[in-house]
């Protein structure tokens, strides 16, 4: 005689092993993930400091499930969904509230309204320049070394990482374009600005990879974009 299976139960059959599967997350694609940046990927680090580029508070993140985190968007920033598709089980933190464990997986230092030039958006209060989010990064590192023991053993950790730089649509909107404020459109035309910021990006990071060994073993990871 044949026996049917009743439809709800197959049902909550799917149901369990669906909710399983979810729970049985593979390990992220790599160890720690990076982030340097402006308001398009910051997400909080402006949050305690003097400064008009905040977006701790309501509508901001109407979408999100924390609510008003500091992301300048409705939900999730582009470098959130990367997080996710890198297997990470949260969202990366901000550098300014992230504690050691956290530091393993990597840091987010963007900061809204800063920029490659340390004075791009001065006029809208405190910011940390690319500049500053580097040597945030340095002190980082050095982190890393206390909390795995040596050099080269941070440096063996950083090597597998993902870095993401997205890095100078403030030296124009929040600098080159305000000639009221900076005179820097005053001193170079268009395509001498571009070369003194493409110039000036490339002596930071190189002077950055150069100040500490264990910084410099990694700076191939990066990835600028």
């Amino acid at each position: 005689m044949e026996r049917r299976v009743s439809p709800w139960l197959l049902l909550v059959v799917l149901l369990v092993a669906a909710a399983s599967g979810r729970n049985a997350r593979a390990d992220p694609q790599v160890p720690c993930y990076f982030v340097f940046g402006d308001s398009l990927v910051d997400n909080g680090n402006n949050n305690d400091i003097a400064s008009l580029a905040r977006a701790n508070y309501p509508p901001y993140g109407i979408d999100f499930p924390g609510g008003a985190t500091g992301r300048f968007s409705n939900g999730l920033t582009t470098v959130d969904a990367i997080s996710r598709l890198l297997g990470f089980d949260d969202y990366i933190p901000a550098y300014a509230g992230a504690n050691n464990d956290q530091l393993l997986s990597g840091v987010n230092f963007a900061s809204a309204a800063a920029g490659i030039r340390d004075e791009t958006g001065q006029q809208l209060g405190q910011r940390i320049s690319f500049g500053g989010q580097l040597q945030n990064y340095q002190a980082a590192v050095q982190q890393l070394v206390s909390i795995l023991g040596d050099e080269d053993s941070a440096a063996d950790h950083l090597s597998q990482c993902i870095f993401t730089v997205g890095m100078g649509s403030n030296d124009y909107l929040n600098n080159y374009f305000m000639p009221t404020v900076y005179s820097t459109s005053r001193q170079y035309t268009p395509e001498q600005y571009a070369d003194v910021l493409v110039s000036q990006y490339t002596q930071q990071l190189r002077a950055r990879t150069r100040s500490s060994s264990v910084v410099h073993r990694t700076h191939a990871c990066m990835a600028v974009g």
